[in-house]
């Protein structure tokens, strides 16, 4: 099961004498992802190494290290955490050592790891959209059933008949929602996904 981050979260390691901060946070779009990433980059930083993942989607950038030796070690501690929804963003100060290619990916992919690990998680549950319309005599009954399958009201409208609703609810609840709505209300109502 995929994991996201509660909250952003940030770590600094030392690691021969230059200063890594490491600063995750949770996000939903490729646009959040670079919004974060352009507020955390500090420009007098030696360098400003990020990955993100969401969904099927993922970027890295090297920002001057040798190629691969900082993004993708990132990515690969996103990925081996499996979080999903998640920027990284390294921030490195040099200290006058250099690191090597293989002290490199340690050190990035490391310090991304560390962060990730002490991070508050939240698992991430996939969820499909259901819509139906039904009368007011009826919502009560339904919305009580909402909660037992533990279906996530994203938008109710009110009309002169009755409810509009749509929700937010996992695959193998939404057969018994389906078939619960469906005993409720006579099988008049349309259930769309």
């Amino acid at each position: 099961m995929p994991y996201t981050l509660a909250i952003p979260t940030q770590l600094t390691e030392e690691i021969k004498k230059s200063r890594f901060i490491v600063n995750a946070a949770p996000v939903t779009s490729a646009e959040q992802a670079a919004q974060f990433i352009d507020s955390i980059s500090d420009p007098n930083a030696t360098h400003n190494c990020w990955a993100w993942k969401i969904g099927q989607q993922y970027r890295f950038n090297d920002d001057g290290e040798p190629t691969s030796t900082a993004g993708r070690p990132i990515l690969s501690a996103i990925e081996g955490q499996d979080y999903d929804q998640v920027v990284v963003v390294v921030t490195r100060y040099f200290g006058g050592i250099k690191l090597g290619t293989g002290g490199l990916i340690r050190a990035y992919g490391g310090s991304a790891s560390h962060c990730l690990q002490q991070a508050t998680l939240i698992e991430l549950i996939a969820r499909i959209t259901l819509q139906f319309h039904c009368y007011y005599n009826e919502w009560p009954i339904i919305e009580n059933r909402l909660k037992e399958l533990d279906a996530i009201i994203e938008n109710q409208e009110f009309d002169a008949e009755g409810v509009k609703v749509s929700v937010a609810i996992t695959k193998d609840n939404s057969v018994v929602l389906q078939k619960n709505i469906s005993d409720i209300t006579r099988g008049r109502v349309n259930i769309t996904l």
